[in-house]
């Protein structure tokens, strides 16, 4: 029993040092996610925060990175978040990171009134730093597929939000008080 409430509290302790790394997307009206690439370990939460325009974060792959990821399952999207000018209030998505030995790349999916993935508008999370498969790569690639123009609806391939993609995470606090509770229940 002492045995099961220290794997227990050592599990949820991992989950107080999880880290919240934060992302701007459209930051001074540009076609920018800020920053553009970062390292994240397994059980952080990449957090978005829509600055301005429409916008979305929608899952792709490294090979086609303008595109909706659909293999070997659907890719994560925010839906777009539109946010006007002055406004006060601005939405946030989030993800937690699974697995972080593997790359993720995403790109804006408006292309109304231009493409913004054309545009050089992407973000990787574990982007490797070298090799073929860099950011860079990756938004080289994006920016050279060359479709700059909108269609004519403004949509694009971004699904809405999955129900409860916002999430909410729970305080360090709690989550120790949570672990001593769950410690002095089992000792």
């Amino acid at each position: 029993m002492r045995a099961f409430a220290l794997a227990t509290a050592a599990s949820l302790l991992s989950l107080v040092a999880a880290a919240n790394i934060m992302v701007s997307v459209g930051n001074n009206m540009t076609l920018t996610f800020d920053p553009p690439s970062v390292t994240a370990n397994t059980g952080d939460t990449v957090v978005f925060t829509f600055m301005s325009k429409n916008h979305s974060v929608t899952q792709s792959t490294f090979a086609d990175p303008c595109q909706i990821m659909t293999t070997p399952m659907q890719g994560v999207s925010s839906g777009f978040q539109n946010v006007p000018a002055g406004a006060a209030q601005v939405p946030q998505y989030s993800f937690n990171v699974t697995n972080s030995s593997s790359p993720l790349w995403f790109f804006c999916a408006q292309t109304s009134p231009v493409n913004h993935c054309a545009m050089g508008m992407v973000f990787a999370v574990n982007a490797p730093t070298s090799g073929n498969k860099t950011f860079q790569a990756f938004q080289t690639a994006a920016m050279a597929t060359g479709n700059s123009t909108g269609n004519s609806t403004g949509n694009s391939t971004a699904p809405p939000p999955p129900s409860g993609a916002l999430m909410t995470r729970a305080s360090g606090a709690g989550v120790l008080a949570a672990v001593g509770a769950l410690a002095g229940l089992l000792l």
